[in-house]
């Protein structure tokens, strides 16, 4: 849960999610976070398996839990040539390949190329925090200073129900993917095999 600035692995200060939304995480997933793949030694996320940076990539190790919590690295790697892009196509890959509920605490870029493939297109709901500068903890503490971007809690899973009731008090929460809308025999109708002609 390390969100560097301008140093992608952050090696000079550990940037942690609050615990208030940690906590908001846990409900979401009904009380086990199973994989923090982006932890450090400050990190108050206690899942049940952790990948703590540098010391083992995150990007590399095996991402198979049900419930997987994502507050990556915000700079860019230049040793390893990575980007918080990669960090979201993993989250995007884990839901595919495990059916894991996935949560991602990223900054708010809608006009970016990550956003627009793994966002847009792959994920089942944001919530577009209120916290205009989110407060991170810095090496375990209270930072005192917001962050400079705005911040949105990515969801990928099959519970999006849960997911707005616990962030609805956060941030605005959006529904991303819908049933595709299709006429059939002259009427309106949905993919999901209502036959009453509704959407969902």
């Amino acid at each position: 849960m390390t969100a560097g600035r301008t140093n992608a692995w952050s090696l000079s200060q550990h940037w942690c999610t609050p615990p208030h939304y940690v906590e908001a995480v846990r409900r979401c997933f009904g009380g086990v976070i199973g994989l923090d793949p982006c932890s450090n030694e400050h990190a108050v996320v206690h899942a049940e398996r952790e990948y703590r940076l540098p010391d083992i990539d995150g990007l590399t190790a095996p991402w198979d839990a049900a419930t997987i919590y994502v507050n990556p690295p915000y700079g860019r790697d230049r040793r390893r040539g990575t980007s918080i892009a990669d960090w979201l196509k993993r989250c995007v890959q884990a839901r595919r390949d495990y059916h894991a509920q996935v949560l991602a605490l990223v900054p708010v870029a809608t006009n970016t190329g990550h956003w627009k493939q793994s966002v847009w297109s792959e994920a089942d709901g944001i919530a577009f925090l209120y916290d205009t500068r989110l407060r991170f903890w810095v090496e375990g503490h209270d930072g005192g200073k917001g962050a400079p971007m705005a911040c949105a809690m990515i969801y990928w899973g099959d519970d999006f129900d849960t997911f707005e009731t616990v962030f609805n008090p956060f941030g605005a929460v959006v529904a991303v993917r819908r049933p595709r809308i299709v006429v059939e025999q002259g009427r309106l109708g949905d993919t999901s095999g209502t036959g009453d002609g509704t959407t969902r």
